[in-house]
Parts: structure tokens; C-alpha cells; sequence
């Protein structure tokens, strides 16, 4: 357990300034003295070489972990396809546009009645979305007709008004 302690840290060093994708083989790659504290003079060519091939297999293994992505699961009586194109669907969790790709200023406002207050700061409305101001929202909007605007990088904006000041709100549920 130690050598690899010992050995692995020197081992993805070694890949990662080596150019080459080929493994040198650990004697290349510790220095004489860690080869002596490591034991490894004492072993043979063969036995050197399964500890070469484990290493080898384990940071392929790593690589190809971290470089594929996750599966896409679907839900039930959804194909995978359908799943992604769902999910790739930022505006439509929100109630604007389709997932068109359309950029934030070409999306239409939603403007809807606040029904009530859940919290200090959270607030219903009749579409059944539930909102939440990030900052104090100073204004008394239970029973007015509130728009939600988008606002760059998926932030969100709510107005009583068009003369009123925006106050920056996310979609709770």
C-alpha cells in the first residue's frame, strides 16, 4: 500500500509532463533513491512488470472515468432523446420560450398575480410557480400583477411596474 502511495503520485507526474503516451516503466520514473526506499530493486523483471501493467490499467481506467460523461438516463415512457432535448430546455422550467436558443433580451416577460407570500421573501403566483427574491423585495405585491424579465447568465428580474426598480428574484419551485 505505501509504494503505491509512493508510485502513483509519480506516476501521473510523469504523464502529465511526458509528452510520450507510452508508460517508461517505474524505474524511469522514480529517482535511484526512491527505487531503493520503495524496495523495488529487490523484485525481478516480472514482478516489475505486473506492478508496470497495474498501474498502467488503473490510470487508464482513471482517464477514461473522468473524460466520459455521465449517462443520460430517462424517465419512464421517455426515450433518451426526448430526456436531453427536455433538459437542455433552460427557458421552459421557467415559463419563457421554448428552448429556441433565443438570447435573454429576445425573451418575452411574464407577468402574473401574486396569490401569496411564503416566507419573508418567497411569494406564489397564479401560474403556480413560486419565487423567491434574492434581495428584500420593497414593494407590496400581494394581489398586483408582477412581471419576471430575464436578465443575463439566467438571473431573473421582477418589476411591479415599468417606472419600478428591478428586483432580482430566482424560481423556487
Amino acid at each position: 500500500m505505501k509504494l503505491i502511495r509512493v508510485v502513483l503520485p509519480c506516476l501521473l507526474a510523469s504523464f502529465a509532463v511526458a509528452s510520450d503516451s507510452t508508460f517508461p516503466g517505474l524505474q524511469k520514473v522514480l529517482t535511484p533513491a526512491e527505487w531503493q526506499r520503495a524496495g523495488l530493486d529487490k523484485l525481478t523483471p516480472d514482478q516489475l512488470g505486473v506492478i508496470d501493467a497495474a498501474l498502467i490499467r488503473h490510470v487508464a481506467q482513471v482517464v477514461t472515468k473522468v473524460t466520459t460523461p455521465p449517462p443520460i438516463v430517462p424517465e419512464k415512457g421517455v426515450t433518451a432523446q426526448e430526456n436531453a432535448l427536455a433538459r437542455s430546455r433552460f427557458w421552459d422550467r421557467f415559463g419563457f420560450g421554448k428552448g429556441d436558443g433565443t438570447g435573454w433580451r429576445e425573451q418575452q416577460p411574464m407577468q402574473a398575480k401574486v396569490t401569496g407570500w411564503q416566507g419573508a421573501n418567497r411569494f406564489s403566483l397564479d401560474t403556480g410557480q413560486v419565487w423567491e427574491g434574492l434581495e428584500p423585495i420593497p414593494y407590496e405585491i400581494l394581489g398586483a400583477t408582477v412581471t419576471i424579465e430575464a436578465r443575463p447568465l439566467g438571473a431573473f428580474a421582477l418589476k411591479l411596474n415599468e417606472n419600478s426598480v428591478p428586483v432580482r428574484v430566482r424560481r423556487v419551485k
